[in-house]
């Protein structure tokens, strides 16, 4: 019996199996998002994929720069996660802002929940020049501009004041989970919240 694997099999094999810029790149999301930036090497993130420091740097030209393409990864399926929970209530600026609140409160609770990634990889970097800080104040200053659009859907007395404070109750409410490790912390509270802060700034 002939050991070789034919040409379209071995093909296919080939394909089933990541490549090592892939394997690198999930390697390092999950342990940058479970251990911080800082706290996480490229020989560790080299190590855990299966491959060495040789085989990173022809993938990636540093650690800033993977960094910042894990970051607007985060990106990408936060506005996903996002576009996909208020479609459904297309015209109705309450309901989606409802269905946000209560969609990330069930996010937030789980017991892997490390927050928002972007918020600590801004505590971890101290570097005007890092390639990652653009990513993140883009992301937040979008975030800021559809909640403040969202209060002005809903015709708020001070739309930019609402937008803000759900903004603030948002991003709070993922920290939280930092500090309560239980399904029974703050965030929990979360919808209610933000259900009292549109009833104060709308008719």
């Amino acid at each position: 019996m002939n050991a070789k694997i034919s040409a379209p099999r071995a093909a296919e094999c080939d394909a089933a199996k990541p490549r090592v810029r892939d394997r690198i790149f999930k390697t390092a999301c999950d342990l940058f998002y479970r251990h911080g930036i800082r706290a996480v090497g490229v020989d560790t993130i080299a190590s855990e994929a299966g491959t060495n420091k040789m085989s990173f740097y022809r993938s990636f030209a540093s650690k800033d720069e993977l960094v910042a393409q894990y970051l607007r990864e985060e990106v990408r399926e936060g506005w996903q996660w996002w576009d996909a929970l208020v479609a459904p209530h297309a015209g109705d600026a309450r309901a989606q802002v409802e269905a946000l609140f209560h969609a990330h409160a069930v996010r937030s609770c789980t017991s892997d929940s490390r927050g928002c990634a972007l918020a600590n990889a801004a505590v971890e970097i101290d570097s005007k020049d890092h390639p990652a800080l653009r990513v993140i104040e883009e992301y937040k200053q979008e975030l800021r501009r559809r909640f403040r659009e969202l209060a002005r859907d809903m015709r708020a007395r001070d739309p930019g004041a609402l937008g803000d404070a759900l903004l603030l109750l948002f991003e709070g409410s993922y920290l939280t989970q930092l500090t309560f490790h239980s399904q029974h912390g703050p965030a929990e509270s979360a919808a209610a919240a933000a259900r009292a802060l549109i009833d104060a700034y709308t008719p």
